[in-house]
């Protein structure tokens, strides 16, 4: 059953956690789909872990107009959230419609995820009049890096925690359906999900939250260029990935692979005649 923003709600309701992992490509969409994760984050960390960026900065709608329409290809059931990057929705709230919309019409995405509180309530409002259904994201916001100064836990002091609180109240009230909590601590996580009504989703926030996501190259220990604190690694897919290339390696150059069994036959009547043509 295909998993939509009513879906969500009820789950937070119930009390039943949501969960949702970064994915950029129809083969592991298919896999996390199949599983049965409800939300599929197409995430501009793409950058990142895709493009090789040292920022999200970088990546474009296009790249994500890509990215995006693959994941939807392979999932049939999950939310297809689409992650809308730097410069895409805070030039001014026309872009920031034309853009999603794009999201809708040319990838297939169900929603997409902006960053920023109070500030990008005017945009989340206008995309949802349009019946897009919006994520909002805040605390430690990646596109913010520069502004931050790193990336540095966010809501520590009583101004900064309540300017968080107010955020989570302001994109509820624009019209977001949920809200990213972002490096912020867990208590202060705990609270924001008690003050609204739509679901919380945790990275680097605790199990407070009613959801959680993590980059599934994190989670899978195939990303090592930094690990942050939050991410758990379930599997190291990476070592895995490693060792099945060398050895792929080591067997094409012992002219060991391929195998008998990976090559296809072909009469002896057809070589014999061959060979005479080539004799002749």
């Amino acid at each position: 059953m295909k998993t939509t923003v009513a879906t969500l709600k009820k789950m937070k309701e119930e009390n039943n956690k949501i969960t949702m992992l970064t994915c950029y490509d129809y083969s592991t969409a298919k896999l996390m789909d199949a599983v049965g994760v409800e939300i599929l984050l197409v995430g501009d960390s793409l950058g990142n872990t895709m493009l090789g960026y040292e920022n999200t900065l970088p990546v474009t709608m296009e790249d994500m107009i890509a990215h995006t329409a693959a994941v939807s290809r392979g999932a049939k059931n999950a939310l297809i959230l689409g992650d809308m990057p730097f410069m895409s929705y805070q030039t001014s709230v026309y872009d920031a419609v034309k853009n999603a919309g794009r999201f809708m019409k040319e990838a297939g995405a169900n929603a997409v995820k902006l960053e920023g509180g109070a500030r990008v309530c005017p945009q989340i409002k206008a995309i949802v009049e349009a019946d897009i259904p919006v994520c909002a994201h805040i605390g430690l916001t990646p596109q913010s890096v520069n502004a931050f100064g790193g990336f540095k836990v966010q809501g520590k002091s009583v101004e900064a925690a309540r300017t968080l609180i107010e955020d989570a109240k302001r994109v509820e009230e624009a019209g977001a359906c949920m809200v990213v909590l972002e490096g912020i601590p867990a208590r202060l996580a705990e609270i924001i999900t008690d003050t609204v009504s739509i679901p919380t989703i945790g990275i680097g926030a605790g199990a407070g939250c009613d959801g959680q996501v993590l980059v599934y190259q994190d989670m899978l220990g195939m990303f090592t260029d930094y690990v942050p604190k939050f991410v758990k690694q379930f599997a190291n897919v990476g070592e895995v990935m490693s060792r099945a290339f060398a050895d792929y390696m080591q067997e094409v150059k012992a002219g060991t692979f391929p195998a008998p069994e990976h090559t296809y036959k072909i009469s002896d009547e057809v070589i014999e005649a061959l060979t005479k043509e080539k004799n002749a």
